[in-house]
């Protein structure tokens, strides 16, 4: 091999490896956004926020992910769905290992997602969910560090079951997976929403937020990520964990979100 082809074997060579070191770097390098809102008549607490794991593992037992929410010491975490991709036995022990693991640091409050509701396999899951220690909120709410927290189930989001399970309190926090029914959640007077199920679009165009593609919105989608309003309501979108059918995330990092209120 002459001197020119071996600087453009090299040339190959480096372009790979800086490729592979990329992507790698948008599918497994956590990042932490957070936001500081108001809510009139909270109490001041933070909450972390976990969306869309699909059951990937940032290191052995997901130690990576345990390790950056334990360093943000959060009143509560929440867990807004697909936490798993399918009901195998992987899929299973990395969403309760890591369940349990984070119950550990503060109170786990989960909801389920369209993945859980892809077969009858959810109520079995839905239990090992509840020893692994999470509160399940399926249709349901809960008071928690002294804010009542209301959570949809990934079934419910097409039907009118929000104005039925919507708690007659105030101030309150809508758990529901998907962002695109946003103005449904914001006319039952939500103070805060938390969704995720968008994965931020899953490619990005560089340097801005507009995603390329979200399921149940299309194509440059509207709601992808970050926080949004609607007259009283905020709603903030996690870009999420993991990834499910599409397996690549590009210039769109996985995210856990931090919350501090007031």
């Amino acid at each position: 091999m002459d001197l020119l082809g071996l600087w453009i074997a090299l040339g190959v060579v480096g372009f790979i490896i800086l490729s592979a070191l990329f992507v790698w770097f948008n599918n497994s390098a956590i990042k932490t956004t957070r936001y500081k809102i108001n809510i009139e008549g909270a109490p001041s607490l933070k909450i972390v926020h976990l969306s869309d794991l699909h059951g990937k593992s940032f290191s052995k037992n997901n130690s990576k992910l345990v390790k950056k929410v334990a360093e943000q010491s959060p009143d509560f975490i929440a867990v807004t769905g697909d936490i798993i991709h399918l009901y195998t036995p992987k899929n299973k022990a990395v969403a309760l290992q890591t369940v349990s693991a984070v119950k550990e640091v503060a109170p786990v409050i989960y909801i389920a997602g369209n993945h859980e509701m892809r077969n009858k396999g959810y109520r079995f899951f839905r239990k090992d969910l509840m020893e692994a220690g999470a509160t399940v909120l399926d249709d349901s709410s809960v008071e928690v560090c002294g804010i009542t927290v209301a959570g949809l189930n990934g079934a419910s989001l097409r039907n009118d079951k929000i104005q039925k399970i919507t708690p007659d309190v105030s101030p309150r926090i809508l758990l529901a997976h998907e962002p695109q029914y946003f103005e449904k959640y914001a006319s039952c007077g939500y103070d805060l929403v938390l969704c995720g199920h968008a994965h931020g679009g899953q490619w990005r165009i560089p340097f801005t937020s507009i995603g390329l593609y979200a399921p149940g919105q299309g194509k440059f989608p509207k709601y992808t990520s970050g926080l949004h309003q609607s007259g009283k309501t905020k709603m903030i979108i996690s870009r999420g964990l993991g990834n499910s059918e599409f397996p690549l995330r590009l210039f769109n990092r996985p995210e856990i979100v931090v919350i501090d209120i007031n």
